[in-house]
């Protein structure tokens, strides 16, 4: 297990071991910010470009979604033109990824937390209004659920909501939601799904007894084609809602928030999905965001420092800035000041053990 400090150290190193020759060689060769990763982060990253590349003399940035796990793969590549200078994510990043990055050359990393999302399950304006507890996402979508004896896991009987409780719809269960490089994917079963998990005594104490045993049975998604792999592309997955009122789809709150014509968010613990409950705590299923920047490319890549100083201002992740207006939940204003001093000072990640 790992604590994580609020400004974060991987290793020193020197920027020569970077892949950069020169500032000028690599402004040759790259003018332009390079960002990747999640789908989440991606509209709250692509409209920071576009009013960066408005409002500076420097290029818009090119901001590309690749999912949390496949964006932390490319950064961790390795350093220099070839690579991006940023990552968005969904969720922190692993000691996995930082030992792969180091082993890449990839140090110094920064941490910028952006402020938190939810994770919805919604089906079609025009489907079932449902409440759903965390339980009832466990029991639907899990791929062994409990028997009837303590201790006792049987594969997924159950076909349809109605199965699960008969308070649900008797419909077919159908969820469609990210693949397993997704962020947002391993956000919703540590919150929801182990959530669920973890109302059944005996799992619990597992716990504490089989730490891999109970992530394995908490964790681990059925593939019977009651759950979709429907991609990163959250426009696909409320495209597929429209046409089947009946199914449901996983995505984050900003995404519901800019397409609430479309698709509703069902609650969770009885508690609706909305900006006001996100933010004060009372939605269960909401996490950070967050992106990862190198070091390295500071005052490298022509107007990177000038992005960062620019996502980080209270104009845009502020209460009543233009990324709250897409649906970012802000974090406190005191947070906000610290995270932004610790971009202005470049702060490196660190991971201490607990």
């Amino acid at each position: 297990m790992t604590k994580r400090s609020t400004a974060l150290v991987v290793l020193a190193s020197a920027v020569l071991a970077s892949g950069f020759s020169t500032a000028a060689n690599a402004q040759a060769n790259r003018d332009y910010i390079y960002v990747v990763g999640s789908s989440t982060v991606y509209p709250f990253s692509t409209v920071v470009a576009e009013r960066f590349g408005r409002s500076t003399e420097f290029k818009t940035p090119k901001v590309e979604s690749t999912g949390s796990g496949g964006g932390l793969k490319l950064f961790c590549d390795g350093v220099g033109v070839d690579h991006p200078d940023i990552t968005n994510a969904s969720r922190a990043i692993k000691q996995s990824e930082v030992d792969t990055c180091a082993a890449n050359g990839v140090t110094d990393i920064v941490e910028v937390k952006i402020g938190y999302d939810g994770i919805v399950i919604a089906n079609a304006i025009n489907g079932t209004t449902v409440d759903l507890s965390r339980a009832d996402i466990f029991l639907a979508l899990a791929k062994n659920v409990p028997g009837d004896a303590d201790g006792e896991l049987i594969a997924n009987p159950y076909r349809t909501w109605a199965d699960v409780t008969p308070e649900l719809p008797d419909v077919r269960i159908e969820v469609l939601g990210p693949p397993p490089t997704s962020g947002t994917r391993d956000a919703f079963v540590e919150l929801a799904m182990e959530g669920g998990c973890k109302t059944v005594p005996w799992i619990k104490a597992l716990k504490s007894t089989d730490g891999e045993g109970y992530k394995t049975v908490c964790h681990t998604i059925r593939e019977d084609g009651a759950f979709v792999e429907a991609g990163e592309n959250d426009n696909l997955i409320v495209q597929k809602l429209e046409a089947n009122p009946d199914a449901f789809g996983i995505f984050g709150f900003s995404f519901l928030d800019q397409n609430s014509e479309k698709v509703k968010g069902a609650m969770v613990d009885g508690v609706e999905p909305t900006f006001d409950a996100i933010a004060d705590g009372d939605y269960p299923v909401s996490r950070p965001l967050y992106f990862y920047v190198k070091k390295a490319h500071v005052d490298v890549i022509p107007g990177l420092r000038g992005f960062l100083r620019e996502f980080t201002s209270e104009r845009a992740w502020g209460d009543e800035g233009y990324l709250s207006d897409r649906g970012l939940i802000p974090m406190p204003e005191e947070e906000r000041g610290q995270i932004a001093a610790s971009v202005r000072n470049l702060t490196p990640l660190s991971m201490a053990s607990e």
